[in-house]
């Protein structure tokens, strides 16, 4: 480096902002829909003693410490019961089981993980949420971070710390006297 030169100063490094970066909190496991559509007589009716059968006959190992969403795919009205049983002969292997969708079940585990943020880590924080991750973030996860760091922070901002998108600042507090 010549003298004229100025040394190249990384002022993402040296600044006061917070990344987070909500891949970090992706519970990492299997996932499995179980979809009890094909139990259904005729895909519309559930037989009590057809579907006691099944859930009997079933290899509920398959689903050892795994997450799994259990949900009925066909239009038919399936009894509250019904899930009930299944969610007797899943506790003992599934990791985590819910009644719903794929896209419930990753809503639903992020909402658990971020519970264990405590927002007041974050007081009077300049927050920078990445935007970016290689594993499956719902967007409710980001809505749900938003929504838990709120009051305590100073600003969120989404993106990377070299180019975000602001989303909130807190007001400055106005000196009445």
């Amino acid at each position: 480096m010549n003298q004229t030169q100025e040394p190249i100063i990384n002022r993402v490094a040296q600044s006061s902002l917070v990344s987070i970066d909500l891949e970090q909190y992706y519970p990492e496991g299997e996932r499995v829909l179980l979809d009890i559509r094909d139990v259904l007589f005729q895909g519309l009716i559930l037989r009590e003693k057809d579907f006691r059968q099944w859930v009997k006959e079933q290899d509920w190992q398959q689903y050892e410490g795994k997450y799994v969403a259990v949900t009925c795919s066909a239009d038919a009205v399936v009894p509250v019961w019904a899930y009930m049983l299944i969610a007797t002969v899943l506790e003992p292997y599934a990791k985590f089981f819910i009644f719903g969708n794929a896209q419930e079940l990753e809503d639903i585990l992020y909402q658990q993980a971020l519970g264990h943020i405590n927002p007041e880590d974050f007081r009077d924080a300049k927050v920078v949420v990445k935007g970016c991750s290689n594993k499956p973030v719902p967007i409710s996860a980001y809505v749900e971070l938003t929504r838990k760091l709120r009051p305590f922070v100073s600003s969120i901002m989404y993106g990377e710390p070299c180019s975000t998108v602001p989303l909130y600042k807190k007001p400055r507090q106005q000196n009445l006297f």
